[in-house]
């Protein structure tokens, strides 16, 4: 196999070239350029022929949805679809190994997905993909771009001038909007800094590695455990450890090497058997969605080849082998080979993969997150909300309720979560996360206050009081001149391993409130049990009264229980709390949904088997 390349170094670069650790302590400049290299001597061929069936699979659905990308470009100002497509299209054609090798027809439908995107830029470079004159957002397509024009540059087809004409204008426009334009979230300091070091890499400019060098100064927002500050299976995998890596390789930084290291250590400890990845402590939209470990693909192999890690390389092995069959969030499985030609060492053949322990106990403390291996059997304890500091409900935070979560095999109970009917403040979210000497603790405590009558020098003879916040809600009450009158609602809930399963001991009081405990488990099993009551009004919602109810998925199944009664004191209802009431909007989970319902002061035992 071969690329072609103007810079290809025919039959020498192995893999020890860019991948091998350069010395910590000497960094290049953000100017260094780009690295001139190909593929590796002996390159993995099945690696190869996987990615190259996939890209070239992907052709005819790319060319299909072509108008509808120009169409989203024009119409929105939205970039990231064209430019994706045109990479694709891109890696293709310059792969000799692919169908679609300088493939005639591919001209037209490139050269028009690079003018559409020409036309749709602003005067500053920059693009709207959803927010005008975003420079994140114009980030990400350029990323795409830049690594499409140095496939097209180092291929140097005749047929592609035009096309590589047209991404030079676009990439240097888009520098200077990029060198000066700022960010929302702590990823998009990243990306811009991944965009800029692809156009620089072209095309070297002093402002480009100013504002890389500015961005980085601020310091990598990443806590010792490895989990970054966002704590997203979405943004580590597609923005931030990307991102790093990029700048790793073309500004000559191989410290960065370790931010995305250590990422890639934690999230060994967050797959799931079925190739899922935990996001109950996101603080991202991703932490009520489920996720999977394909978008980490490419990060796992690089850091596997540069460090002989044989855990990497089983990570990476598995999502190659599980190929098409596997869930693609975002980057179908065609594109990443887009990927692997702009830095072919990731061709090299891994090393040994190393079997991944079958019993384990890792416990995030910087994230309030436990998880616990045992055999086919993975188990999510969660304490980590921002919750208890904030106050708030608000993108950007972790707050998902979830508490517990444990997989049996292929019976899944996605998501435990404790309600009372507390001044309607809503789910149990743990304030912390103690390891004891048979298990682990979680605990809260919620206050709501009734108002007295103001003190003499805060009356006014008018009435009109400053509209202030409860805590629950805003009134024109004055609320902090006002003596109190407390109640307080304290949960403590214990859990520990025991017959092959586990006991949660729930201790709530002393206010008297009606409780719900909701089991929710992933939808495609059996639930059964004499003691389960369907409740009314509610699709697949069932109540636990008596006895020890079932969820059966296959030759798997979880046993729950015991059921803890009913009536109009207990009522089947789960009151997500007044933040979201107020605004019509919904805290629940999809799935089939079991309540074991009471009223504190409260001491059950929840047992799962």
């Amino acid at each position: 196999m071969s690329l072609h390349r103007r810079h290809f170094l025919a039959g020498t670069a192995a893999v020890g070239g860019l991948l091998a650790a350069a010395p910590e302590s000497v960094a290049a400049p953000a100017s260094a350029t780009r690295p001139e290299h190909g593929l590796p001597k002996d390159p993995d061929k099945d690696f190869l022929a996987v990615l190259t069936k996939a890209a070239d699979g992907r052709v005819a659905e790319v060319l299909v949805g072509r108008d509808d990308a120009i169409a989203e470009l024009t119409e929105q100002g939205k970039a990231r679809w064209a430019a994706r497509s045109l990479r694709l299209l891109a890696s293709v054609h310059v792969w000799s190994d692919a169908a679609h090798h300088h493939d005639a027809a591919l001209i037209g439908p490139m050269t028009e997905l690079a003018d559409a995107l020409a036309a749709a830029q602003f005067d500053d470079g920059l693009y709207d993909q959803g927010a005008v004159h975003s420079p994140p957002d114009t980030a990400f397509s350029i990323v795409d771009l830049g690594l499409t024009y140095g496939l097209l540059d180092d291929d140097d087809h005749a047929a592609t001038n035009g096309i590589r004409a047209t991404l030079k204008k676009i990439l240097l426009k888009a520098g200077k909007g990029l060198s000066e334009g700022g960010v929302h979230t702590p990823n998009h300091r990243w990306k811009i800094c991944a965009a800029l070091a692809r156009v620089n890499s072209f095309w070297p400019d002093e402002s480009y590695t100013r504002r890389i060098d500015a961005w980085l100064a601020e310091g990598i927002d990443q806590y010792p455990s490895g989990q970054y500050s966002e704590r997203s299976a979405t943004y580590a995998p597609i923005v931030t450890n990307p991102s790093l890596l990029t700048l790793a390789r073309l500004t000559g930084r191989p410290e960065l090497y370790d931010h995305v290291r250590r990422n890639l250590e934690a999230t060994l400890h967050l797959i799931e058997p079925n190739g899922e990845v935990e996001t109950v402590h996101s603080r991202r939209q991703d932490q009520k969605t489920t996720k999977h470990m394909s978008e980490y693909w490419l990060q796992y192999r690089a850091l596997a080849l540069r460090d002989e890690d044989g855990r990497f390389a089983a990570v990476a092995e598995t999502i190659q082998r599980r190929g098409a069959d596997q869930t693609f969030d975002e980057t179908p499985l065609g594109d990443f080979l887009a990927e692997v030609l702009d830095h072919p060492e990731l061709a090299a053949p891994l090393p040994k993969p190393t079997e991944a322990p079958r019993k384990f106990t890792f416990h995030d403390k910087d994230n309030g997150l436990v998880r616990i291996g045992r055999g086919t059997a993975r188990t999510t304890i969660f304490g980590g909300t921002d919750f208890p500091d904030v106050h708030a409900i608000s993108s950007g935070l972790s707050t998902n309720p979830t508490f517990f979560k444990w997989r049996k095999g292929g019976a899944i109970l996605d998501s435990l979560r404790l309600s009372p009917q507390f001044f309607s403040t809503g789910h149990f979210r743990a304030e912390d996360l103690v390891r004891t000497a048979d298990g682990w603790r979680l605990s809260a405590e919620v206050r709501a206050a009734f108002h007295l009558p103001l003190p003499p020098r805060h009356r006014r003879a008018d009435g009109l009081y400053p509209l202030t916040d409860d805590g629950r809600f805003w009134s024109a009450m004055d609320f902090p001149h006002r003596p109190k009158e407390w109640r307080t609602l304290r949960t403590e809930v214990r859990l520990k391993e025991a017959g092959g399963g586990w006991d949660l001991e729930f201790s709530v009081g002393p206010s008297e409130v009606p409780l719900a405990l909701e089991l929710c488990f992933r939808p495609g099993g059996r639930p059964g049990g004499a003691g389960l009551q369907p409740v009314s009004g509610q699709a697949d919602t069932y109540q636990l009264v008596k006895g020890y109810g079932t969820y059966t998925v296959g030759e798997d199944v979880i046993k729950f229980g015991p059921g803890n009664g009913s009536g109009p004191r207990q009522p089947a209802t789960v009151d997500a709390g007044e933040r979201y009431s107020w605004m019509g909007g919904s805290l629940g989970v999809s799935g089939v949904r079991v309540l074991i319902t009471g009223r504190a002061p409260f001491n059950y035992r929840l047992t799962l088997r």
